[in-house]
């Protein structure tokens, strides 16, 4: 696939203290560098991950996605201004901002700053984790994954999957509509969440640990309302994760064990269980919206559902077998 994986994240807010204390106290990520307005924080041999600028507004400024070669950037550039989709080159000053060699940049039809990019800059020095944590998976899988509120799902379903090549995982319409997107072997990348707003929903970083992400769970529940979700497990990636309350106000998914894909022979589907298999009580939620998951999560505890057995979930047995 020519857009390969999530690279790095950007969002604009005038809590760049906050931002500070909860991407390296929380999340363990390591401050890279402070600008006079800016702030980049590292997750492994990137420069650059994260980036938090000083400006009002509290919300995603700009995804950036890696491509695998310098002519992907022409060809996604001619693809999407046939399709009357404006598409700038970035200045090189710009390119250096975001630690690569070369990006262009355009907007979805909600709004939301895309930008992809080639040969990202990597750091001399190695990464220093802001509290102690065994690291993030990332390398070919990339940062993460991001996920985006949409009023019209519609519109930017066909946009991503049709225009960028994004690969829909699966779908499910209840109680919201989802769409999860895979680049690559992690089970999502990308999804979209049919709530009716915009902007960000949540970005996800993946630990190499459970007890790191149990270790969070602690810290953040010593901070009152910083849990947004519970500790729980997704039905889709198999994901073992709670949510925090970024100081912007959009959720952040600290998780473990994420479902490994073959992207070559996956099958796209409909899922109409639920998007947990137990937890993640949404605690940011009034009670009758908490309600609807919650009778999700327990049909399917009554129905017996789990996660495939060890021997039949390979991407778990090498994660054991490597540790």
């Amino acid at each position: 696939m020519a857009i390969h994986a999530l690279g790095y994240l950007g969002i604009n807010s005038t809590r760049t203290e906050d931002w500070n204390h909860f991407a390296c106290k929380l999340l363990g990520m390591q401050l890279a560098d402070r600008g006079a307005n800016t702030l980049s924080f590292r997750m492994d041999d990137h420069k650059q991950r994260l980036v938090v600028t000083d400006e009002s507004g509290d919300a995603l400024s700009f995804m950036g996605w890696e491509v695998e070669h310098k002519t992907d950037l022409e060809y996604y550039a001619s693809r999407l201004e046939a399709a009357g989709c404006r598409v700038t080159s970035g200045s090189a000053s710009l390119a250096d901002q975001r630690c690569v060699t070369e990006l262009v940049y355009f907007h979805d039809p909600q709004g939301n700053r895309v930008e992809l990019f080639h040969q990202p800059f990597k750091a001399s020095e190695p990464f220093v984790p802001g509290r102690p944590v065994s690291g993030f998976k990332t390398g070919a899988v990339g940062m993460g994954h991001a996920v985006l509120h949409t009023g019209n799902i519609d519109s930017l379903v066909p946009f991503y999957r049709d225009l960028l090549d994004f690969a829909v995982s699966d779908y499910g319409m209840q109680p919201v509509p989802l769409y999860f997107f895979h680049l690559n072997e992690r089970h999502h990348s990308f999804a979209l969440v049919g709530s009716g707003g915009s902007g960000f929903h949540h970005f996800m970083v993946e630990y190499l640990n459970l007890d790191d992400v149990g270790q969070g769970y602690d810290l953040a529940q010593l901070e009152e309302s910083a849990i947004a979700y519970t500790l729980g497990r997704h039905t889709n990636d198999y994901m073992t994760s709670y949510y925090a309350n970024s100081p912007s106000g959009f959720f952040v998914e600290s998780g473990w064990g994420g479902r490994l894909i073959d992207p070559d022979t996956w099958q796209p589907h409909e899922t109409t269980g639920g998007p947990s298999f137990w937890g993640h009580e949404r605690l940011h939620l009034p009670e009758d919206a908490r309600n609807r998951f919650r009778q999700m999560r327990l049909q399917l505890a009554e129905s017996g559902a789990r996660t495939p057995p060890l021997a039949d979930c390979p991407w778990l047995y090498n994660e054991l077998w490597r540790s």
